[in-house]
């Protein structure tokens, strides 16, 4: 590191053409400078510079070093501006990893961003598995619920409200459990495939919060494929507010246990790093969680407010 700080003031001489004008630009003393040289022109064994009283100018060899040294500098200033373009200017592939549920969310929420910078890119990575960040270089992934530790930096971005619906169909011909026990006959799909026990918990004003162990015949990692299935009426599905809200509106869906209440789950923004994020995440986060609070946020209509 010394070495490259003498080629550095090395340079600086050659190009400011004397040791003290070398050394008002560095903020140094001459006779500081002058020893910076010495001892480059030691560790290199050659003479740099020709010292006059009245001149000062490069060897053959001083030339020919100081070309390296300047392009040497070129260089560093070259990567400092480029990671300063990166940290001010949203630019450059930004690797997003996300539910495959999330899809139409991330869009809406993205493409405006993407039309303003003309300079970024997208990499989506929809994926309802837990997506390794930095074996897949992943700038930013989009989680929702609980989060298990880890070394990752989590932003919570909003709160969604979820509610349990069935097919109209399904409705029809099954009827809906009137009290949260009676969801144990009924099947409940589950977004997982390790045979975990699922429990419910519902709420309602006035009344002790019940918890109801459930069960289904319909299981996996992929909410798309949970809500089709739901769809063609093989259960009842735990489905977050602003999704369920469309297929409300439509009657493809209606709402189980409407008077009751579960917590709600919350979406969050993963990065590997807390600080210095570049310009690209910032404002994709940003981005992300202005649409979840004034677009998506309106799913919330379909929850009955708890008092």
């Amino acid at each position: 590191m010394d070495r490259l700080k003498r080629m550095a003031v090395f340079a600086r001489v050659v190009e400011a053409g004397s040791m003290s004008a070398a050394a008002r630009e560095l903020a140094m003393t001459t006779s500081a400078v002058s020893q910076q040289i010495r001892q480059l022109e030691a560790e290199i064994g050659l003479a740099l510079l020709h010292r006059s009283t009245r001149r000062l100018s490069t060897t053959e060899a001083g030339q020919a070093y100081y070309e390296d040294c300047a392009a040497m500098l070129l260089a560093a200033h070259t990567a400092e501006q480029r990671l300063s373009d990166l940290r001010d200017e949203p630019r450059g592939e930004l690797r997003i990893a996300f539910p495959v549920g999330f899809s139409g969310h991330l869009a809406a929420a993205l493409g405006p961003l993407l039309r303003a910078q003309p300079r970024l890119a997208l990499r989506l990575f929809a994926e309802d598995r837990r997506v390794d960040l930095i074996a897949e270089r992943i700038d930013l992934a989009i989680r929702i619920g609980t989060l298990s530790d880890s070394n990752l930096v989590a932003r919570r971005l909003a709160e969604w409200p979820h509610v349990l619906v069935a097919s109209s169909g399904y409705a029809r011909e099954h009827g809906l459990p009137q009290m949260p026990e009676e969801l144990a006959r009924h099947p409940v799909m589950s977004l997982n495939v390790m045979n975990q026990t699922e429990f419910i918990e519902l709420s309602r004003a006035g009344e002790a919060p019940r918890r109801v162990r459930v069960h289904g015949t319909v299981a996996g990692n992929s909410f798309i494929a949970l809500q089709a299935m739901m769809l063609q009426g093989a259960g009842i599905l735990r489905m977050p507010g602003p999704d369920a809200m469309p297929l409300l509106a439509t009657g493809q869906v209606v709402l189980v246990l409407p008077e009751w209440s579960m917590a709600p789950m919350g979406v969050y923004a993963l990065t590997v790093q807390r600080d210095a994020q570049p310009a690209k995440v910032r404002l994709a986060i940003a981005a992300i969680r202005d649409y979840l609070e004034v677009g998506a946020g309106e799913g919330s209509n379909v929850v009955p407010a708890m008092t």
